[in-house]
């Protein structure tokens, strides 16, 4: 048989993380790969000469979203393998979703450094060491100065995770790591003996927020999700209570997260923001409770292997007939990140 037309569609930072030569000698054995072998736009004639003919798109960071002008342009389509986490990049319309297009997405294998990211930053949260390597005069002199930051401890902490993604499924497991900690988990959609088997409780949020050392998010950015923590809720958290964001920053009112912080009652983690970037002047920039880091909990550098690794895996099960492990649906793609 034929190996299919392929395609690689990605900005050129992208391609150059993802496909080394080895990686790239393997998808030329999965598949048939013309001249160019990647484009980071399908606009122009040689990116519409190659797109009328491609079978598979291998997409990543920096596709052009597959408006319904593209995919006319592409009759023979038949899969998309993304190479990321989230497929909204490539649309979040029904245009994505009204030919019979086998879908996939790396989130899985994306979902490990975001996990291992927020494992860190719940236990640094939990000695509150972000804040006190930004405050030059808790230089040390005693323990017993170290006031207005809380309990000190990861021992026994209860640690509220909202959002049993593929993320918060796996933050919930590696928090076994732990000494001892209560793990709650708020999410409309999971179910408790999956929540159990992690290691969590299943609850709801507002009986999650007033018992938890750290709340760390990890809902989809959804018109139901958006500022699912604000102002009244960030009151339910305890005095000392830090937020953990490496979801969506749509998650978290800013405002009102950032006057918790600035009042020293709450401290933050946040690695995704609304907006984002921040402005300058948000307040959020001069909360001494506040550690922003520049979207790095997802997949950089080598990690960026995995997902390539994962996307060809799928593409080899998909040419074998085999069934997939990430596929993304119609009825799946309303409720993914």
């Amino acid at each position: 048989m034929t190996a299919p037309a392929a395609l690689v569609v990605m900005n050129r930072d992208s391609f150059q993380a993802h496909f080394d030569q080895a990686r790239l000698d393997r998808l030329r054995e999965l598949v048939t790969l013309a001249d160019p072998v990647w484009v980071d736009e399908l606009d122009s004639p040689i990116a519409r000469a190659r797109l009328a003919g491609a079978e598979v798109l291998v997409t990543s960071w920096g596709v052009p979203r597959l408006t319904a002008d593209r995919l006319a342009r592409a009759p023979h389509l038949r899969a998309v393998f993304h190479s990321a986490g989230s497929v909204r990049s490539l649309a979040d319309d029904e245009h994505l979703w009204t030919r019979d297009l086998v879908v996939t997405s790396a989130a899985d294998a994306n979902a490990v450094p975001v996990a291992e990211y927020t494992l860190a930053a719940i236990i640094f949260a939990g000695k509150k060491a972000p804040f006190l390597a930004a405050d030059a005069s808790t230089a040390y002199r005693g323990w017993s100065h170290l006031r207005g930051y809380g309990d000190l401890s990861n021992f026994r902490r209860t640690i509220g995770v909202v959002g049993f993604s593929r993320i918060g499924r796996r933050v919930v497991e590696l928090l076994r790591t732990l000494d001892g900690p209560t793990v709650l988990v708020a999410d409309p959609y999971a179910d408790a003996g999956a929540v159990a088997a992690a290691g969590g409780e299943l609850v709801e949020l507002d009986a999650l927020l007033p018992r938890v050392d750290v709340l760390s998010l990890h809902a989809p950015a959804l018109p139901s999700t958006h500022h699912l923590i604000g102002t009244a809720e960030l009151a339910q958290l305890p005095d000392h209570a830090t937020v953990i964001n490496t979801a969506r920053g749509s998650l978290v009112d800013s405002v009102a997260l950032a006057a918790e912080c600035r009042a020293g009652r709450l401290f933050a983690i946040l690695d995704v923001t609304d907006p984002e970037p921040l402005p300058a002047e948000s307040p959020l920039w001069s909360a001494p409770n506040v550690m922003v880091t520049p979207h790095i909990a997802g997949s950089l550098g080598t990690e960026v292997h995995r997902l390539t690794d994962h996307t060809l895996d799928e593409l080899t099960r998909w040419l074998a007939g085999e069934p997939l492990v990430s596929q993304v649906t119609a009825a799946t793609f309303p409720l993914s990140a």
